[in-house]
């Protein structure tokens, strides 16, 4: 939009406080705030403080839910037979190149004290590998299994893009084709003022936030990837998010179990350590299947227990999903399809005069699982929270580098001992995805080597 345009619209919207504000600014500054506006979608977070004034925020969804069904971790013959035929299928999707893998990576790692995007947190219990190192390293070992180039996608932000992009050039992009490796930001939007003003963040921008990690769907589209996949005959997409190093990248089984379904989209999940654990609940409910968020599903649902004493809604969200591209373009053809959720917060905010002020603010946010209800068909299935899920988001406590450490180190014992290696308990082990990618392929270079470890080990290339 033109300087002219942007105005009107601020105009219009009663922003009158931020166009005097411009008229005092030197004409280069003037200039750059304008153009700092250019990127940003002011109408639509208008709109959202019209819809969000008119209601609390924080109101939970009045619906009725029941519990999911869910493809259960296999215990009988039967389902063993089933996860076998799922890995079958979801072989020959890799195999064929119909596979992409998309990691969300938009965040700082600044709750866990580091300066830098998330991604280059070092993490890996021996070699410090940082997570997106972990990630670039199994898509390479998986497209050399399947013999094929599957293309790693990278959400970033305005905050981290070029850190990102520098770090990867740095490490020569993990030994990955750069034709292969693609990256994209989502889009930033305004925050607002529950008076419905636009705030500053310096003296030539407003204060923004990212619009969440259900922009990933929405950045696909619109950077042209999406496209570009699809005419390459790329028809699944593997999502996940960058704080988990214990993510199985294009899990065949769950490709599998998600193509014979039919899905749209599909999801993995945990059984719920408790009832207070704090995460999304994958639930039925009037309109198909959702997840919802823990702060709003009101704490009779969150304690219900079954029969046995059981948590009834036990399926904890992992952010492990994976979306049909013709989904994807579908939900975004006419306009993004996702809905918006407001969040409360307090910010520092810089007034016209450059001071800085503690401040109520609204920021809007998409989520990526409220695609799960605009689905025709959706699948869902149960993982083991000891082999798949350890996100590292706090600095310490739980799910911390620590725990998520304890957990690498935990699975890669388990990986040997099933192999019938003998493993030291105070030992640390690391095992590099070019060594094994998965229990199996371990399991066959470990055979009959009867061998004892008692000191730190690095199973590497």
């Amino acid at each position: 939009m033109k300087k002219e345009d942007l105005i009107e619209l601020l105009a219009t919207y009663g922003q009158q406080e931020i166009i005097e504000y411009c008229k005092g600014l030197k004409p280069h500054e003037e200039d750059l705030f304008f153009k700092n506006l250019e990127g940003l979608d002011l109408k639509v977070v208008f709109e959202l403080h019209k819809q969000f004034s008119l209601q609390d925020c924080a109101v939970p969804p009045g619906q009725t839910i029941k519990p999911a069904s869910i493809v259960p971790t296999p215990r009988i013959n039967e389902e063993k037979e089933q996860e076998k035929k799922a890995k079958a299928a979801g072989k020959i999707l890799l195999r064929d190149g119909k596979v992409a893998v998309l990691i969300v990576a938009g965040g700082q790692g600044s709750r866990l004290g580091f300066d830098g995007p998330k991604g280059i947190y070092p993490i890996s219990p021996i070699k410090n590998k940082p997570l997106f190192q972990l990630f670039a390293e199994q898509v390479k070992a998986l497209s050399g299994r399947y013999g094929t180039d599957i293309p790693l996608l990278i959400m970033t932000s305005d905050e981290n893009h070029d850190d990102t992009i520098r770090f990867f050039e740095i490490h020569d992009h993990f030994g990955l084709g750069q034709e292969t490796l693609h990256f994209f930001k989502q889009d930033m939007l305004p925050a607002i003022t529950p008076g419905g003003k636009l705030a500053l963040q310096t003296n030539t921008s407003l204060f923004t936030n990212p619009n969440g990690h259900g922009g990933s769907l929405k950045g696909l589209y619109d950077s042209g990837i999406l496209d570009m996949l699809t005419e390459t005959g790329i028809t699944e997409l593997f999502y996940c998010q960058v704080d988990n190093p214990l993510v199985k990248i294009a899990d065949p089984v769950f490709l599998g179990y998600h193509t014979i379904a039919g899905a749209d989209v599909s999801t993995k999940v945990v059984r719920r350590k408790s009832i207070e654990e704090k995460v999304g609940v994958y639930v039925s409910g009037r309109n198909g299947d959702a997840i919802i968020e823990y702060s709003d599903l009101s704490p009779e649902y969150m304690s219900a227990l079954d029969d046995r004493g059981n948590i009834l809604y036990w399926a904890g969200n992992t952010a492990i999903h994976l979306f049909s591209l013709p989904f994807v373009k579908r939900i975004n053809d006419h306009g993004f399809a996702l809905p918006y959720h407001c969040a409360k917060k307090r910010a520092d905010i810089t007034d016209r005069t450059g001071k800085l002020q503690n401040l109520d603010i609204w920021k809007f946010e998409t989520f990526v699982f409220d695609a799960i209800p605009l689905a025709a068909r959706t699948c869902c299935m149960e993982i083991e929270r000891d082999e798949e899920f350890a996100p590292v988001k706090n600095k310490e406590g739980v799910d911390s580098p620590k725990t998520a450490r304890s957990a690498m180190i935990a699975l890669s014992k388990d990986w040997l001992r099933k192999a019938g290696v003998t493993v030291g308990s105070e030992v640390t082990i690391e095992i590099s995805p070019f060594f094994a990618l998965d229990e199996h392929e371990l399991v066959q270079k470990m055979k009959d080597k009867k061998l004892a470890i008692e000191t730190d080990t690095y199973f590497g290339e």
